[in-house]
């Protein structure tokens, strides 16, 4: 999983243009929209799930309510991801 979280940091930084930050500046469990976290707003959470929509194949429902919860730091977007492609996975294998 780590490999994952560091990745979904890199995606994070690139997407979203944080010239101000690296992936190691990034906290695992840092909230990603609270300004005593990475200070993300919502215009930057459509942004990461068209990315991660692109490259991960993931499907996100703004509607859900547990979307915010899901988005709230890098720990919970790798559970996230990790839940859908062991979904994926399990769906190729039927």
């Amino acid at each position: 999983m780590d490999s994952l979280k560091l990745e979904i940091k890199q995606l994070l930084v690139q997407a979203l243009d944080l010239e101000h930050l690296t992936p190691s500046d990034i906290e695992d469990d840092a909230a990603l929209f609270s300004t005593d976290g990475v200070g993300l707003d919502s215009i930057d959470a459509l942004e990461i799930g068209i990315a991660l929509r692109a490259r991960y194949s993931l499907k996100v429902d703004a509607d859900d309510p547990y979307t915010r919860e899901q988005f709230r730091s890098v720990n919970s977007l790798a559970a996230l991801v990790r839940s859908q492609l062991d979904k994926q996975l399990e769906g190729e294998q039927k």
